[in-house]
């Protein structure tokens, strides 16, 4: 029997990779809890694992906005889930209400077709994946990515997936603006004209490069 060389039978090393959502996580975090949270992705990255308990509201919400029936879709999600995630169905579809009513009037809104994007963010490899596109009669469009955690989010996780979102809207939603739905509060964040792209960017370039250096770093 022919033994494999070291460097063929070594465990593969998974190059440094992040959603939107774990690297916007990322830069909300400070100190040691920074490389605790790399460590975490680059494990669960490792064994492909992961599990999105949100799916079903996605899917009421849009539902809603296509078939235009205000909240019928929402107001039913929570009896479909299992008995473990309707108290946190309960606690988001009230803000998904909220905001499916801020759409305004349901026959001048419909769903838009988003695609995701592969970033290069300095070193890393982050995935851009916005939740839908909207289309609005006027022409307006909006590439939309929504926040389920208990806690608003930050204002750096809003500058962080606005500006990500914003910067390869070219492939996911053309001629679109990103808009982050803080989907407890039915609340929406756009991009602040008042910060500079340039400062953003160099900004989340330091970011992804000690992001890279600690999962290089992290045991796993």
């Amino acid at each position: 029997m022919s033994v494999l060389p070291a460097s063929e039978s070594a465990v593969p090393v998974i190059p440094p990779y992040a959603t939107m959502l774990g690297f916007t996580r990322y830069v909300t975090r400070t100190g040691p809890a920074k490389a605790t949270f790399v460590g975490g992705l680059r494990r669960a990255r490792e064994r492909r694992t992961g599990f999105n308990p949100h799916g079903q509201l996605v899917k009421a919400l849009k539902a809603d906005i296509a078939f235009r029936t205000g909240g019928s879709y929402l107001n039913g999600v929570t009896d479909l889930v299992k008995d473990r995630w309707k108290p946190l169905y309960e606690a988001v579809s009230a803000g998904a209400l909220t905001y499916l009513k801020s759409l305004g009037d349901p026959d001048k809104v419909s769903l838009a077709q988003t695609r995701d994007a592969l970033a290069s963010v300095g070193p890393l490899a982050v995935k851009i994946n916005p939740h839908f596109g909207l289309r609005y009669e006027d022409g307006r469009r909006e590439a939309v990515r929504l926040h389920f955690d208990e806690a608003p989010p930050t204002s750096e996780a809003i500058t962080a997936t606005l500006h990500l979102m914003a910067g390869h809207m070219d492939q996911i939603l053309p001629n679109a603006d990103p808009v982050l739905v803080d989907l407890r509060r039915g609340v929406t964040h756009r991009i602040d004209p008042a910060l500079k792209p340039a400062d953003i960017e160099s900004w989340l370039t330091g970011e992804a490069a000690a992001f890279t250096a600690m999962w290089s770093t992290t045991v796993a």
